[in-house]
């Protein structure tokens, strides 16, 4: 989406999991008190790509600051409700099944996205 891999540092957010959603094939942040969500913290985003991430994470989504394992913080777009499922997210299956397709979406709507936020 930002035309480039960003710095970031692997960690998790204790009290959230990462959701496999209703009819998505991507998933969802949400609560979760006996989980940790692993993740990746991205260290070194200019305010135009982070314009760029928060058009591309629709309005169903809610910026939030959650704690990381670290003991810091982090941004991290939460599902509020509806659609989850109770099993967790699983990055392999997605990788094997729905990555090469939604990487092309992405990479179609990249361009709109970029321009409107003002590359």
């Amino acid at each position: 989406m930002i035309d480039r891999i960003p710095q970031g540092e692997t960690t998790s957010a204790p009290g959230w999991r990462a959701a496999s959603l209703e009819g998505r094939v991507y998933p969802g942040l949400v609560a979760s008190p006996d989980a940790a969500a692993p993740g990746l913290l991205l260290t070194d985003l200019s305010e135009r790509e982070w314009a760029i991430l928060d058009a591309f994470e629709d309005d169903r989504y809610d910026l939030r600051e959650v704690r990381l394992t670290s003991g810091g913080r982090g941004l991290a777009y939460v599902w509020p409700d509806g659609e989850v499922r109770s099993e967790d997210w699983d990055a392999e299956q997605f990788k094997a099944r729905h990555l090469q397709d939604y990487a092309a979406r992405c990479a179609r709507i990249a361009p709109r996205l970029a321009a409107e936020a003002g590359q």
